[in-house]
């Protein structure tokens, strides 16, 4: 299959493209921001589209795409990618983040793994040095749940239950035991987008596979050949990866460093301080800084449906008469209202009112 030339969405502002894994399978990758280049190893449950609008995903797209170009991918049976798969293997993860580099055109890059996606950018560095100028690991792990005792083996075998049990069911209830995994900081908005993601990315059958291949991985011994200098962050109370095992990680790299932040989420939130700590440690070892700020209120962000919410709620309307008025349910109202706050960029108990003075604002003449 030929590789496809990255398209423009006009709504969300990044090029979506196609390429192909040495096997065929089609993947998707995504390409936003402007300047030196990082990759982003696919990790757990991505969709190019969702996460674009997700109150758990989009401010690190946000930051990683400002002053970077941004190049991420689905990874094999998730999201834009390939659904229908018959390698769901480490070394497939591998090849198809050689496939994506390829297609994207980059040369030398800066690659961030993150949880799984940490194992397979050991690999690439191990077989590509060349190619890198820095890598970055977070929430990242050498081995697999499998590989690190008789209790982490009956954990993966739990979840693995559970994923079987409940994926694909409209009752959240089994996908929530990972949103709580990831997320036990998380707001009731943001695990529920994270619920809807898991069932929108990929099927049960497939995320059983992938995650009994996260539960064997091991790169303990192709660690030790990484010359590239590196930067391990984890967070200290992480439930999905425990902090050990990014100490672990950390002493296997002959050149890392290695940064604990307080938080007990495995995907940092965007209010609490450790994002921001994540985003200085990053900045500060990438020597980058912010692209220069671009004029405008970022209301011009918000898709019509958002607005219509918006107006409302600038009018002083709550979210029940909102969603009778637009013949929307509550939560799809509360949904639209957290997708806002994320690309207005506000958020905690004075969001929904600075939100409405934003397009109160720009309704002025």
């Amino acid at each position: 299959m030929k590789r496809s030339r990255p398209r423009y969405d006009r709504e969300v502002r990044h090029k979506v493209g196609y390429c192909a894994a040495p096997d065929a399978v089609k993947l998707a990758y995504a390409v936003h921001g402007g300047g030196p280049p990082i990759v982003r190893v696919a990790t757990w449950m991505t969709h190019l589209e969702f996460d674009w609008e997700s109150p758990v995903w989009r401010h690190w797209l946000d930051a990683l795409g400002d002053g970077h170009t941004l190049i991420r991918y689905d990874e094999r049976g998730c999201g834009l990618s390939d659904r229908d798969v018959d390698d769901i293997s480490f070394d497939a993860w591998v090849a198809d983040l050689e496939a994506v580099v390829d297609a994207a055109g980059v040369d030398r890059f800066a690659l961030l793994g993150v949880s799984a996606g940490a194992a397979v950018a050991v690999a690439y560095a191990a077989r590509h040095p060349e190619r890198l100028t820095h890598l970055v690991l977070y929430g990242g792990y050498a081995r697999g749940r499998t590989l690190r005792g008789a209790g982490q083996r009956r954990l993966q075998e739990a979840l693995v239950a559970a994923i079987s049990a409940g994926w694909t069911n409209p009752d959240p209830t089994f996908r929530h035991l990972f949103s709580m995994l990831f997320l036990p900081a998380g707001t009731p908005e943001q695990m529920g987008w994270y619920d809807d993601l898991q069932r929108h990315s990929t099927s049960a059958a497939t995320a059983v596979r992938l995650y009994d291949a996260r539960g064997r991985l091991n790169v303990v011994d192709l660690a030790a050949r990484v010359r590239t200098r590196t930067l391990v962050v984890h967070a200290a109370g992480d439930r999905v990866v425990p902090v050990d095992e990014g100490r672990l990680l950390a002493t296997l790299l002959p050149e890392a460093q290695l940064v604990l932040l307080e938080s007990a989420n495995h995907i940092l939130l965007s209010d609490e301080p450790a994002w921001a700590n994540f985003v200085a440690e990053l900045r500060a070892f990438l020597g980058t800084e912010p692209a220069v700020a671009q004029p405008g209120t970022g209301i011009e962000e918000l898709s019509p449906r958002e607005l219509d919410v918006l107006a409302l709620v600038a009018a002083g309307l709550t979210n029940e008469v909102i969603a009778d008025r637009l013949s929307l349910s509550v939560r799809t109202v509360e949904r639209h209202l957290t997708n806002t706050y994320v690309k207005l960029r506000v958020s905690g108990k004075a969001g929904r009112a600075a939100a409405a003075a934003r397009f109160s604002e720009a309704q002025r003449p």
